[in-house]
């Protein structure tokens, strides 16, 4: 008697369109953690030698690490790609000065795509090569600060900070990344009954390069302690989701917004080796940074992708997550990544493309060609890229440049909003004091 009432009941609950199986949530929290000038040679889940980050690699343990993630080698170009899912020959943002040029009424970022499904986003951290303020662009709720590297009010650029609006200053012994997580924990904590998006825009590790709350008096290595620092914050902010009853239903990506800066490439090595390129080089180790991905439940736990995404995709992933709708009459060059973020197979996109200045490059898998018509062998990348001879008879090298040819053909960077910074992207100020240090040592 007893079998058959519980028959019935599953048979009723089915009936009514009610899983017996744990459902997918529909629309999750998300939470996009972007650490700047940090590459995939500095995360031990990845192979550092340098470098421990346990609880970010208890992150990829809990969900899926990818191998082949890729952006723009300098933060204000990768951040605006990431931010629109549009390519910079799309948006103008080509170089550092450019992102100040992109204007809200002719780009919807990710907040104002999210929003209109029922989102209530934040912005926490850095905001410096935009325009205007978060909420200009959509969020509802921001703490931002000047520059980049902000730590303690020793600094100049960091005396003071804006909370929606309002200009505070950073007290003595009050540390940035501090604040900003416990921004973030009140933001979540008091949104924690609707779906939010929090872009949490990390201090660490972009330099000035200066002790921690937890750095040792006779430290000598600060930029471990900086790494060590970011990794406890991961971690902090994991525990919080979990005393919140929130971990289930939210979706953690980390990701890096460009690779490892010049001055510590050298020491970012995996297997012993340093990887070619660094921050603001067309290398791979520029643009191919750190990503992982933690749903519990949803993403496969434990696994390694080496599907290819740029950070175009962020957006059409997090409003294919969200159900939310991609702008009207705009191109969005990213391809989301949803479904295999859900393990499933999905589209995993043939090429990524990269753009810096008056620069790019199209690569899939194995190879890589240039604006200039170069074409490179990617089998030993991230350590090596082989300039392969333009007469070639290799049957692979010949099929893979018609591939690329055609992939660049059809996005036709050339035909799109000129780069009219210096060839580099950096900032005309940067790219002058360099000149000047240039000039300095040539001198008698």
């Amino acid at each position: 008697m007893i079998l058959a009432r519980l028959c019935l009941l599953v048979v009723s609950l089915l009936a009514f369109g009610v899983s017996t199986q744990a459902a997918t949530p529909t629309k999750p929290n998300i939470i996009f953690i972007l650490a700047d000038d940090y590459g995939i040679a500095e995360v031990g889940s990845y192979g550092s030698d340098s470098y421990k980050t346990p609880n970010i690699d208890a992150l990829a343990r809990s969900g899926t690490r990818y191998t082949h993630g890729y952006t723009i080698s300098l933060c204000g170009p990768s951040r605006a790609m990431i931010l629109t899912g549009r390519y910079g020959f799309r948006t103008g943002g080509s170089n550092q000065d450019a992102v100040g040029e992109i204007s809200p009424k002719k780009e919807k970022l990710i907040p104002s795509v999210l929003k209109p499904a029922g989102y209530v986003t934040t912005m926490i951290g850095k905001w410096s090569q935009f325009s205007q303020q978060p909420s200009d662009f959509g969020f509802d709720d921001y703490l931002r600060y000047a520059g980049s590297g902000a730590y303690w009010n020793t600094q100049e650029k960091v005396k003071t900070y804006v909370v929606n609006g309002e200009t505070r200053p950073l007290r003595d012994r009050e540390y940035m990344p501090d604040l900003m997580h416990r921004h973030l924990i009140d933001f979540i904590t008091k949104h924690r009954d609707r779906p939010f998006y929090a872009h949490y825009s990390l201090s660490h590790t972009h330099s000035d390069i200066l002790p921690t709350p937890d750095s040792a008096p006779d430290s000598k290595d600060h930029y471990a302690d900086n790494v060590v620092y970011m990794d406890k914050l991961v971690g902090k902010l994991m525990a919080e989701l979990e005393r919140l009853k929130l971990r289930e239903n939210t979706l953690v990506i980390f990701f890096g917004d460009n690779g490892t800066a010049n001055p510590r490439a050298d020491r970012a090595t995996i297997g012993g080796r340093r990887l070619a390129g660094a921050k603001g080089s067309m290398l791979d180790g520029g643009g191919r940074v750190p990503l992982i991905v933690s749903w519990p439940g949803v993403t496969p736990a434990g696994k390694v992708s080496a599907d290819l995404v740029d950070s175009s995709d962020v957006l059409p992933t997090f409003a294919a997550l969200a159900g939310a709708k991609l702008p009207e009459n705009t191109v969005i060059d990213g391809r989301s990544f949803a479904a295999q973020l859900r393990g499933e197979k999905g589209e995993p996109r043939p090429w990524v493309f990269n753009q810096l200045a008056r620069n790019w490059y199209v690569r899939e898998a194995g190879w890589k060609l240039n604006q200039a018509g170069e074409l490179f062998d990617m089998s030993d990348a991230p350590f090596a890229e082989k300039l392969v001879a333009a007469d070639t008879k290799d049957l692979a090298a010949i099929a893979a440049r018609i591939r690329l040819q055609a992939a660049l053909d059809q996005l036709n960077p050339a035909g799109g909003i000129p780069d009219t910074g210096d060839e580099s992207g950096r900032h005309a100020s940067n790219v002058g004091k360099a000149s000047k240090k240039e000039a300095k040592k040539k001198q008698p």
